[in-house]
């Protein structure tokens, strides 16, 4: 947040002692790239092998709960700002689905939660912005046509956005599958050092994404299936995934401090210029109900505790990917009326997440932690004998496993 609170007092339109106008190519570039990275290195990251011994709450909140988030939010939007299109309302129901992985760090890697709860948090924060990308790229692309921004009708300009998805993805598996195996067979023969596993990953994310631009693919959903393909092929004996993808993950962090100033630079000025009751409480609904209710059905007999179902429908930060999704609809969609109001709401809510999810993140994970202690069934059986010191003998415990910190302080 320091980088933004820079960009509000440096590049503030008002007062700012810099001009840059965000819908330059430069900074599309920029912000585009800085996607591509984020969605490379969040999904390579995700340990498929692990995530398939504990897959059914990954698979609840992913496949019912961020469908039921998307739809909410989208119905929220048009019927708190009916003046909106129809599909710039579904944009904001996409662009502020995706949960942020650096703001969930805190909790992710508080050990007294259950293993599960932050698994389960750790692999939504890696996998939601690529699945809500597919979603916000095909609504920015029929409210281009609403709104006079792209030729065509709305059901042609859906039907180039659809088929550029499935050219990305089949670009992004091809380059991640083959990426991968490459390094594998040059590994096993030791004719690639450790680092240049970390520059074949980096090529891999910037060659997926540009290959399936050059072809009229979507590079943001070839760079994110490329990370998936990649960490699933990698073979563990040959290179560990979280080591491999660290020079792209770095890139991506670096970029997003420069995302972070432009965000307090450009969109916190729209934000506070378009303030009115509407958008205040479409940012707490956008939070609240619109995030719980969806996670709350997903966990239906679940077999979780109410406080963990409670933990995990609230805490779902909205950080750099809704971010960069404004950044892209003001690129698409140009700075009219309806695309700043949009724009508002997306970050506004950014904003009020950074401050209660900051909050409440430790007190709430202490708070479950109590609570799913206090549901565990007491061990029976005598106590253990003592030493001759006094303490316990016991065995000894495994320690709880780590989950890779995917969180860096700048997302």
């Amino acid at each position: 947040m320091v980088f933004a609170a820079a960009g509000y007092v440096l590049y503030n339109p008002g007062w700012g002692v810099l001009d840059l106008d965000v819908e330059t190519g430069a900074v599309e570039s920029l912000v585009e790239v800085t996607l591509a990275l984020l969605l490379f290195s969040d999904a390579a990251r995700v340990n498929v092998r692990e995530l398939r011994r504990d897959v059914g709450l990954p698979v609840r909140l992913l496949g019912i709960g961020l469908p039921l988030s998307v739809l909410a939010g989208a119905g929220l939007a048009a019927g708190l700002m009916p003046e909106l299109p129809w599909a710039l309302a579904g944009f904001l129901g996409a662009a502020l689905a995706p949960t942020d992985a650096a703001l969930s760090g805190a909790v992710i890697n508080d050990e007294r939660l259950p293993i599960r709860l932050r698994r389960s948090l750790n692999v939504e924060s890696g996998l939601n912005d690529g699945m809500a990308t597919p979603i916000v790229t095909v609504m920015l692309a029929i409210a281009a046509s609403q709104m006079g921004e792209a030729g065509g009708s709305e059901a042609f300009q859906a039907g180039t956005a659809l088929r550029e998805l499935g050219v990305g993805v089949l670009v992004g598996a091809a380059a991640g599958i083959g990426a991968a195996s490459a390094v594998n067979w040059a590994a096993r023969r030791a004719w690639i050092a450790p680092g240049g596993r970390r520059l074949a990953a980096l090529a891999l994310a910037l060659g997926a994404f540009m290959l399936a631009r050059a072809i009229e693919g979507n590079g943001f959903v070839a760079a994110f299936v490329a990370g998936i393909a990649f960490g699933a092929v990698l073979a563990p004996e040959v290179a560990q995934v979280a080591r491999s993808v660290e020079l792209p993950e770095l890139g991506g962090e670096v970029l997003a401090l420069v995302v972070w100033f432009l965000f307090g630079g450009a969109l916190v000025p729209i934000a506070l210029g378009d303030l009115d009751a509407r958008l205040v409480l479409y940012a707490l609904l956008s939070l609240t109900i619109v995030r719980m209710a969806p996670v709350g059905l997903a966990m239906l007999r679940s077999g979780l505790d109410r406080s963990s179902v409670v933990f995990l429908a609230w805490f779902g930060p909205r950080g750099l990917a809704s971010i960069v999704f404004a950044l892209l609809a003001i690129e698409a969609l140009g700075e009219g009326t309806d695309t700043r109001r949009a724009v508002a709401a997306v970050t506004l809510t950014v904003l009020t997440s950074v401050v209660l999810h900051g909050i409440t993140a430790t007190p709430g994970a202490a708070s479950t932690s109590r609570a799913s202690n206090a549901q565990r069934p007491p061990k029976s059986g005598p106590a253990p004998a003592a030493s001759s010191t006094g303490a316990p003998l016991t065995e000894p415990v495994a320690p709880t496993p780590e989950i890779p910190d995917r969180s860096m302080e700048t997302r």
